[in-house]
C-alpha cells in the first residue's frame, strides 16, 4: 500500500509545526542543564511532566473526543456544537490540571509552583485548541500560531534567563505567557472565538457522551500513571536530584513524543471518516503502515541520540552513565511509537474502556518493577520497569485491535468461533471426567 499524498502532504505542515516548538523545548531544555543545580533541573523537569499530564488528560477529556467526534458529523451544526462542548470542557480540564500542578510542586518543595501551574494549564489549552482547529482541517493557521508561540516563547525565555533572578519561575511564566500568546494568534488568524457555554443543552451534550468519555478518563488515569510513573517514583523515593539525570536523557528524546503527537491530529479525523463508511480495511492497513514508519524512525532516531549523548556535559548529571540511561530510554519509546496506531484505532471505535484496562495492565507492571528496581539499584535502573511496562502496552493494544478488526470483517465466523470454543472447552470438561 502507497502513503496516501494528502496525509504525507499534512504530515509535513503538522510535524514543521511540531518540529518547532519541539525545537524550542530542546533547546530550552539544554540552557536550564547548564544552568540549574540538580535540584532545580528536577524541579523543571517534574514541571514538564506534569505538563505531559494535563495534555493527557486534555488529548483524552476533549481533544481526542472533540476530534472524533466533529470527524464524524456530516453537517456545520453538529461540528459546532461539539466544539462547544468540548471547548467548555477543554478550559475546565485545564484549570484543575494548573490548581493540580501548583499543589504537585509546592509538596515536592518547590517555591514557583504557581508559575508551573499557570504553565500547564495555558499549554492544555492550547493543546486542546490546536486539536479542534486540526479537525476543521486549518493546519496551516495551527502552523502560524506554533510559529508565535515558538519566537514568543525564544524572546520570553530568553529575557527571563538573562535578567531574572529566580530563573526557573521566570521560564515557567514566559511559557505560559508564550502559550497564551499562541492562542491568541490562533484565534485572531481563524477569526473563530473559543466559545463557552455552561447552559443546559452543552451539559447534556457532553453528558450523553460520558458513558464512554467515562472510560476515557481512566485511561488516561492509567496511562498517566503507566507513562508518568518512573518520574513521579524516582522523585518521590529518591528526590529531584536523582531523577535530573533520567530527564537530562529523556528530554533529547522528547521529539519523537511531538512527532507522535503531529500523527494522531493528522491520522484519527481520517480514520474516523473511514471507520464512519465501514472502510475497515483501509483503516487496518494505514495503521500497520503508519506504526512501521513510527517504529523504523524511533529507531533511527535513537541511534543518532546514542552519538550525541557523550557530548552533553553538566553538574546536573551528577556523572551518570549516560550512554546506559540512553539505552533504556530507546527501550521505552520505540515501543511507544509502535503502539500509537492501535491505541487510535481502538479509540475511534468508542474501545476506551479496553484502552483503560490495558493501561491499567501497564500501570500495575511498571508500578511494581520500577519500586522494586529502586529499592535494590541504583535510578537508572527504574527506565528497565518502565520499559518492560510499555512493552505490555504494546503486545495488549496489537491483541485487541487485532482481535476487533477480524471480528468487524468476519461478523459471521464471529459466533462460529465463539462456538467453537464453548464446545472446545466441554469436550475438554468430559475428557477429564
Amino acid at each position: 500500500m502507497k502513503l496516501p499524498g494528502h496525509l504525507v502532504r499534512r504530515l509535513v505542515l503538522m510535524i514543521g509545526g511540531e518540529a518547532m516548538q519541539s525545537g524550542f523545548h530542546f533547546a530550552l531544555n539544554i540552557a536550564l542543564l547548564h544552568m540549574l543545580s540538580a535540584q532545580g533541573y528536577g524541579l523543571f523537569a517534574i514541571g514538564m511532566v506534569m505538563g505531559g499530564v494535563g495534555l493527557s488528560y486534555i488529548r483524552s477529556l476533549t481533544a481526542v473526543p472533540a476530534s472524533i467526534w466533529m470527524g464524524k458529523s456530516t453537517n456545520n451544526a453538529g461540528v459546532n456544537a461539539y466544539d462547544v462542548a468540548f471547548g467548555t470542557a477543554a478550559l475546565i480540564v485545564a484549570l484543575l490540571m494548573a490548581i493540580g500542578t501548583a499543589i504537585v510542586m509546592h509538596l515536592l518543595g518547590d517555591p514557583s509552583g504557581i508559575a508551573a501551574g499557570c504553565f500547564v494549564g495555558a499549554w492544555s489549552l492550547r493543546s486542546h485548541m490546536r486539536t479542534a482547529f486540526f479537525a476543521r482541517r486549518q493546519q496551516v493557521i495551527v502552523s502560524i500560531s506554533d510559529a508565535a508561540f515558538t519566537i514568543a516563547g525564544t524572546v520570553m525565555a530568553g529575557l527571563a534567563i538573562w535578567l531574572a533572578r529566580d530563573v526557573l519561575q521566570s521560564v515557567f511564566y514566559a511559557l505560559a505567557a508564550a502559550n497564551l500568546f499562541g492562542i491568541l494568534v490562533l484565534v485572531r488568524l481563524a477569526r473563530r472565538t473559543m466559545r463557552i457555554s455552561f447552559r443546559m443543552p452543552t451539559r447534556r451534550r457532553y453528558a450523553r457522551l460520558w458513558s464512554q468519555l467515562c472510560w476515557s478518563a481512566f485511561s488516561a488515569t492509567t496511562t498517566n500513571i503507566q507513562g508518568q510513573c518512573l518520574a513521579l517514583l524516582v522523585a518521590g523515593i529518591a528526590g529531584a536530584a536523582a531523577y535530573a539525570p533520567l530527564a537530562a536523557v529523556l528530554v533529547l528524546f522528547a521529539p519523537l513524543r511531538i512527532i507522535s503527537l503531529a500523527f494522531v491530529n493528522m491520522t484519527q479525523p481520517e480514520l474516523a471518516k473511514l471507520m464512519r463508511n465501514n472502510e475497515t480495511r483501509r483503516v487496518w492497513a494505514q495503521a500497520k503502515l503508519w506504526a512501521v514508519v513510527m517504529g523504523l524512525g524511533a529507531v533511527a532516531y535513537g541511534c543518532a541520540i546514542m552519538f550525541v549523548l557523550p557530548m552533553i556535559k553538566s553538574q546536573a548529571l551528577q556523572d551518570a552513565s549516560v550512554g546506559f540511561i540512553g539505552l533504556f530510554v530507546i527501550a521505552n519509546f520505540v515501543p511507544i511509537m509502535l503502539y500509537i496506531m492501535p491505541r487510535i484505532v481502538l479509540e475511534i471505535m468508542g474501545d476506551f474502556r479496553i484502552v483503560a484496562f490495558i493501561t491499567l495492565g501497564g500501570a500495575i507492571v511498571g508500578l511494581a518493577l520500577i519500586a522494586i528496581l529502586l529499592a535494590i539499584a541504583p535510578p537508572p535502573w527504574a527506565l528497565l520497569g518502565s520499559a518492560v511496562s510499555e512493552i505490555f502496552v504494546l503486545v495488549a493494544s496489537w491483541y485487541f485491535v487485532h482481535h476487533r478488526m477480524w471480528n468487524i470483517e468476519h461478523p459471521d465466523q464471529r459466533h462460529d468461533s465463539r462456538l467453537g470454543t464453548w464446545r472446545r472447552a466441554v469436550s475438554f470438561a468430559v475428557v477429564r471426567r
